[in-house]
């Protein structure tokens, strides 16, 4: 609740100005500049006396006159999901919305040239590591509802669509990795790594092709829960410092003698041995006991008609639970749009209770808001409540533009402690001193 406090309260100081600039359409086309609304008469109020703990509370917007959006999202069950959306949303308010193909990662490149021209969408998904480039280049409007998302939504999904301490995002789902078992060969579930290196010592068999856990050793993305859990960190003031670096400190830096031990111990493979495609094909055949995976993975699985479940990953030998990385996919508001209040309305009916567990039951995505915790439809589903729990001990992926700059100095380092035992201290020392160098070209540019 920390994390979430100190956004309250920069984002209560601000409320009042951002308020004030994203009122009714002012007149201007799409194609001159951000809509901001300077009219008195229309300008959203904020209802003081139901302010608490430093919190503004919103009012609801209505759409303005003679409003029609464009909303970009996936194809398929994710195109689906929107095209229900947007039916609900006109028959509540009347606003007729249009659904255009156009995918999440693709949009805000696309809006780059789109929404200065007057032919971008309204509303549009993207993925929250665009956030902060779309913020700066001034793409996007602040969320309408900040306090509001701020009470009902997880930790990461609000430092994940926030910048510089303000809420842009209406996040619609979270995304983690966790660990997959085999139910048929693991007996007990383990609630520490240390149990699973004493489960897996038991079943490695190197010359029969039997392993009991793997992990993409190599992949970033995948071992920063074992860095997090150690207390190392990407960029200090909660991702969002590029001139503090955390990954070769002493918490980094167990964890890459951690990784030294699972290599020792349970995992004699090298790097480039332990693909994603390998991992898969033995967990199918049953020759694999853990995987660390994530919740794309469960299809094939199923498909191959394994008999598998999923846990939150285990706590390490500090007490802590592996923070793994998270993805939050958000709706975004146009900065170009004619209706900005129609479409922050849209956003926010879009992120609703009922809408996002109708997303959960048509695509399987997991729903970020913390109420939805408890929904029996989740919590009776195995595999969705756990990627959940871990959710919960999750780290956003860092949505600054200097997160580029790590992954391959992170990913050498930790190849040349995995394959070539190189001393993680020095490993990182020299990843950290690239990913600097890295920055400052960046900036220099």
């Amino acid at each position: 609740m920390k994390i979430k406090q100190m956004l309250v309260l920069v984002l209560a100081l601000t409320l009042v100005f951002t308020l004030a600039a994203c009122g009714s359409n002012n007149g201007k086309g799409n194609n001159e500049e951000p809509a901001v609304n300077n009219s008195s008469s229309t300008e959203p109020k904020v209802d003081n006396s139901a302010v608490e703990d430093n919190a503004a509370v919103e009012e609801e917007y209505q759409p303005e006159d003679g409003a029609s959006l464009i909303v970009w999202d996936n194809k398929d069950k994710e195109g689906e999901w929107t095209q229900y959306v947007a039916a609900e949303f006109t028959k509540k308010y009347g606003v007729p919305v249009k659904y255009e193909t156009v995918g999440h990662t693709d949009a805000p490149g696309k809006l780059k040239t789109d929404g200065p021209a007057g032919l971008g969408a309204d509303v549009f998904a993207a993925p929250h590591d665009h956030a902060g480039a779309m913020a700066a280049q001034g793409l996007i409007l602040e969320n309408f509802y900040a306090s509001e998302y701020m009470e009902g939504f997880m930790d990461a999904a609000i430092i994940g669509t926030s910048v510089d301490g303000k809420l842009y995002g209406y996040p619609t789902n979270i995304e983690t990795y966790a660990l997959f078992y085999n139910k048929d060969l693991v007996t007990e579930l383990p609630q520490t790594f240390e149990d699973v290196i004493t489960q897996s010592k038991a079943f490695t068999d190197k010359a029969k092709n039997n392993f009991g856990f793997m992990m993409e050793v190599g992949n970033f993305y995948f071992v920063y829960s074992i860095i997090g859990g150690y207390d190392g960190y990407v960029f200090g003031n909660q991702n969002t410092d590029p001139t503090d670096i955390g990954l070769n400190n002493e918490g980094a830096v167990k964890a890459g003698e951690f990784m030294l031990r699972l290599k020792k111990e349970i995992l004699p493979l090298n790097n480039e041995d332990i693909t994603y495609d390998v991992k898969q094909s033995l967990f199918n055949e049953g020759k694999l006991l853990f995987n660390v995976d994530g919740p794309w993975a469960v299809k094939g699985h199923q498909d191959a008609g394994l008999n598998f479940g999923v846990i939150p990953l285990p706590k390490l030998d500090n007490g802590k639970v592996p923070t793994s990385f998270s993805g939050i996919k958000g709706l975004y508001v146009n900065a170009y749009t004619k209706y900005p209040e129609a479409a922050s309305l849209y956003a926010k009916f879009a992120t609703s209770e009922e809408m996002l567990i109708k997303r959960f039951e048509m695509t399987g995505e997991l729903p970020p808001r913390t109420a939805l915790l408890e929904n029996e439809s989740i919590k009776n589903n195995e595999i969705s409540a756990a990627f959940l729990t871990q959710a919960q001990s999750a780290v956003p992926m860092p949505n600054i533009p200097a997160m580029p700059a790590v992954w391959g100095p992170a990913g050498a380092a930790l190849a040349a402690i995995w394959n070539e035992q190189a001393a993680p201290k020095e490993a990182l020392d020299s990843a950290v001193q690239q990913i600097k160098d890295a920055i400052k070209l960046q900036g220099a540019q």
